[in-house]
């Protein structure tokens, strides 16, 4: 086994550990949003409303920002398949605590810690780039971002589905089972790497703010990707609220179905990153954000009551922000490799506070606007980006 900041093999992992790194990043990342579809039926149970529940898929975002910027750094500096193995036995325990939360500020806090204890899937990516030559980094990590993509898609309609059967707490003691088999699997699996620092922890978290300053290409793609999930989180916490209402009134089964819907998007991702991979990263850029775009046309036609309009919204922004995310990630694992770990919490610490802000408005959005306030604010995530995109393109022609 690799012990070291390099493979032993000149080709990288072989397909089981592709696999099984894709695995356990899906089963793990979907943890933070299992929530998102049920924040009805919890507000319900605590007897809390919408809006103040819609902070329970905040807190969880903000608790997976925490993870990232606090605990994936580590990543750098001790050996990582034992903080990978700690990690996940910390996110089993708060599964654990969730089912049990007796109220909303209980269930509420044991979600902040929740997303903290979630980061062992930005352990598992950074530690697939180094095991991976750069002529298929893009390839490899495209299938293992993948892996998480699933994860992410396929939370929301199973959690629809096992609390309709069973009830919300089902879907957290199920999941604590699912991690408990994964965290075998990993302890199998994984490979040892010790990474060559002599850092000490302090060190390590100031060195986030210096690396942010100083490398233009993370802010660039960190600031996109934020506004790309930001309108990802938006559409996925208001759309179930929406389907539930009149004139949908979907069930709890017609609900998962719209919401399997969305794993349609993340078929792009090893598309995504072989195209990287040739050299199209801008093309794929551009035409991620005209997804993002259309995909609020879509959802503003689907509030005059077109559940095609809809399907099609999910399809197209999972497409794009799936694109996106491929992209940005292979391009911040070309720069330095002894600090990948941290490039990589930066990149996906400020995606996901870029989530939490889409998630903490959407409920708000809901109640006051409906379908219309929901497309509107996520047009204006287009429109910045959009922005943001012309201003590097401009950049890199002088």
């Amino acid at each position: 086994m690799p012990s070291s900041d390099t493979s032993t093999r000149d080709d990288g992992p072989g397909g089981w550990l592709i696999f099984a790194f894709a695995l356990a990043c899906g089963v793990t990342v979907a943890n933070v949003y299992y929530a998102q579809p049920l924040v009805g039926p919890i507000s319900l149970s605590f007897g809390i409303s919408v809006a103040t529940g819609s902070l329970i898929v905040t807190m969880l975002q903000l608790g997976y920002v925490a993870g990232l910027l606090f605990f994936a750094p580590l990543g750098d500096l001790v050996e990582n398949k034992r903080l990978i193995l700690l990690t996940m036995s910390a996110l089993i325990a708060c599964l654990l605590i969730s089912t049990a939360a007796p109220n909303a500020p209980v269930f509420i806090a044991s979600s902040l810690l929740l997303g903290i204890s979630a980061v062992g899937t930005q352990m598992i990516i950074p530690m697939a780039a180094h095991l991976t030559p750069e002529r298929r980094r893009g390839q490899v990590v495209g299938t293992v971002v993948s892996g998480a993509l699933f994860g992410i898609l396929l939370a929301r309609p199973l959690s629809t589905l096992i609390a309709g059967s069973f009830g919300w707490r089902a879907v957290y003691w199920m999941s604590a089972a699912a991690m408990c088999a994964i965290l075998a699997l990993i302890a199998v699996a994984l490979p040892r790497r010790q990474p060559r620092h002599a850092l000490t922890y302090p060190k390590l978290i100031h060195s986030l703010w210096d690396l942010l300053i100083t490398t233009p290409l993370l802010r660039r793609r960190a600031a996109m990707q934020a506004l790309f999930f930001g309108a990802f989180s938006l559409f996925w916490t208001a759309s179930p609220l929406l389907l539930e209402a009149p004139p949908f009134s979907l069930g709890h089964l017609a609900l998962s179905a719209f919401l399997l819907s969305g794993v349609a998007g993340a078929m792009v991702a090893p598309l995504a990153g072989r195209l990287a991979d040739s050299g199209h990263s801008r093309a794929l850029t551009g035409a991620a954000i005209v997804a993002m775009g259309l995909s609020f046309v879509l959802t503003w036609i689907g509030g005059t009551g077109s559940l095609t309009a809809f399907v099609l919204a999910g399809i197209l922004l999972d497409a794009g922000s799936q694109t996106h995310l491929i992209v940005g990630q292979r391009a911040i694992f070309t720069l330095a490799p002894e600090v990948r770990s941290r490039l990589n919490a930066l990149y996906m610490g400020l995606f996901f506070f870029g989530g939490a802000v889409g998630s903490a408005v959407s409920g708000t959005a809901v109640s006051h606007g409906g379908a219309t306030y929901v497309s509107w604010i996520g047009l204006g995530f287009t429109a910045i980006a959009m922005v943001l995109f012309a201003a590097e393109a401009m950049g890199k022609k002088k």
